[in-house]
C-alpha cells in the first residue's frame, strides 16, 4: 500500500486497500453480535476512514500524528474485535511516507510492533490471532521503505526538472531582451538621426528631405524585418554587412570613420554564431558612439592574429567612467559565452578591444 500524491487525484488505489477492513467482520460474524456491536463497528470504520483517506494528502508531522491516531483506534478496539489488529497494518504502511530515512522507518516500526506485542499479551490474545497481522505489517512497512525513496527521489528529479525548465526560460528571456535592444537600439538611432537631419534641411532642400524620409521608411521597415529575424533565431546579415551599415551610421551622425579590415576573407571562417556576436558587438557599439559619445572620429579595425579574431573600434568621445548597461552587458556575456575575451577603456574617448578565438571558427 502507498501514498499517491496529491497531484494525481485519489484514483483507485486507496479503495482498493480498504479490503483489509474485512478482518473487522469476521469476529462479529462468527458470535452472531448484536446490533450493539454492529453499531459500535460501523463507527469505528467511519473514524478510520475519516483518517484513511485524508493520509493520502499528507506528509510530515500531520501523516505521523495520522498514523499514530490509526494505532490508537487499533488499541482502543482491539479487547472488543481482534480484527482492530489491522488498523496495525494500515499504520505500518504509512510509517515509510511519515519520515525521511529507512532508518527511521524501522524504529517506528519496530516500536509498534513492541506496542502491539504488549497489548496482545495483556489481553491474553490468542497468537494465531495476532501473529498473522503481525508479520503482514512488517512486510507492507519494509516493502514500503522502497516504495516511498523511489517516491522521493522522483520528487527531487521533478523539482530538478522544473527548477531547470525556470532557469531556461529566464536565460531566453535575458536572451531576447539583449537581442531586441541589439537590433532596435542601433536601428531607431537611425531613425532618429535621419529625421532630425530631414527637419533640418526640409525647407532648404525638400529633395533631400524627401530623400531622408524615404530611407527612414526603409530602416523602419528593415527594423521590423530584423525583430521578424530575431524572433526566428536569424539576427545578423553577417560580419561584412554590418561594417558597412556601421560607416553609414557614423557617416550621417557627422563621425569621420576610419575602417580597417586586414583580412578580407575573414567573415567566411566564422561560424554562425560568432559571426552573429561580432556582428551585434560592433552594432552596439555603433550605436553607443552615436547616442552617448559625441565623437568626432572613429576607428574600426578588424583583423586576424595570434589564434583569434579581434574587433577594435575606438573614439575620440566623451569617455570617463562608462557604466555597464544592458547593451554592454549583453556584448560581454554573447563573447565570454564563446570563450572570448572583451575589454573596455575610457580615459580618454573610448576603446573596446573584442577577441575571439579560432576553436569558434570553422
Amino acid at each position: 500500500m502507498g501514498l499517491q500524491q496529491k497531484t494525481t487525484g485519489w484514483g483507485w488505489v486507496p479503495f482498493t486497500w480498504l479490503i483489509y477492513l474485512g478482518f473487522l467482520f469476521l469476529q462479529p460474524v462468527f458470535e452472531h453480535a448484536g446490533w450493539r456491536q454492529w453499531t459500535v463497528l460501523g463507527l469505528v470504520i467511519v473514524a478510520f476512514l475519516a483518517l484513511y483517506f485524508p493520509a493520502y494528502h499528507q506528509k510530515g508531522r500531520r501523516l505521523q500524528l495520522t498514523l499514530i491516531a490509526i494505532c490508537g483506534l487499533g488499541f482502543a478496539y482491539l479487547p472488543f474485535n481482534s480484527g482492530a489488529s489491522t488498523f496495525f497494518v494500515y499504520a505500518a504502511a504509512l510509517i515509510p511516507f511519515a519520515v525521511e530515512t529507512g532508518t527511521a522507518a524501522m524504529v517506528w516500526l519496530a516500536i509498534e510492533l513492541a506496542a502491539v506485542a504488549l497489548e496482545c499479551h495483556l489481553l491474553r490474545l490468542p497468537l494465531g490471532a495476532w501473529l498473522v497481522p503481525f508479520f503482514v505489517s512488517a512486510a507492507v512497512c519494509v516493502g514500503n521503505i522502497y516504495f516511498a525513496q523511489q517516491k522521493r527521489i522522483n520528487c527531487k528529479l521533478r523539482m530538478a526538472q522544473e527548477e531547470i525548465e525556470h532557469l531556461a526560460k529566464l536565460a531566453e528571456r535575458e536572451r531576447i531582451a539583449r537581442d531586441m535592444h541589439d537590433v532596435l537600439g542601433h536601428t531607431l538611432s537611425l531613425i532618429v538621426l535621419k529625421s532630425e537631419l530631414a527637419g533640418r534641411v526640409a525647407r532648404a532642400d525638400p529633395e533631400r528631405a524627401a530623400s531622408e524620409m524615404r530611407d527612414v521608411e526603409q530602416t523602419a521597415r528593415a527594423a521590423l524585418a530584423e525583430v521578424r529575424e530575431a524572433i526566428g533565431g536569424y539576427r545578423s546579415e553577417g560580419l561584412a554587412a554590418e561594417v558597412k551599415r556601421a560607416q553609414r551610421t557614423l557617416e550621417l551622425a557627422g563621425v569621420e570613420t576610419k575602417c580597417e579590415i586586414v583580412e578580407r576573407d575573414l567573415a567566411p571562417k566564422l561560424t554562425a554564431s560568432a559571426d552573429t556576436v561580432l556582428s551585434l558587438a560592433l552594432r552596439e557599439a555603433v550605436t553607443n558612439i552615436v547616442r552617448h559619445a559625441g565623437a568626432r572620429h572613429c576607428a574600426l579595425r578588424i583583423a586576424q592574429s595570434s589564434g583569434a579574431c579581434s574587433l577594435s573600434i575606438e573614439d575620440d568621445g566623451r569617455g570617463g567612467s562608462l557604466r555597464e548597461g544592458n547593451g554592454l552587458r549583453g556584448m560581454r556575456e554573447r563573447i565570454e559565452a564563446l570563450g572570448g575575451s572583451f575589454a573596455c577603456d575610457s580615459q580618454r574617448g573610448t576603446r573596446l578591444e573584442i577577441r575571439v578565438p579560432l576553436e569558434t571558427m570553422v
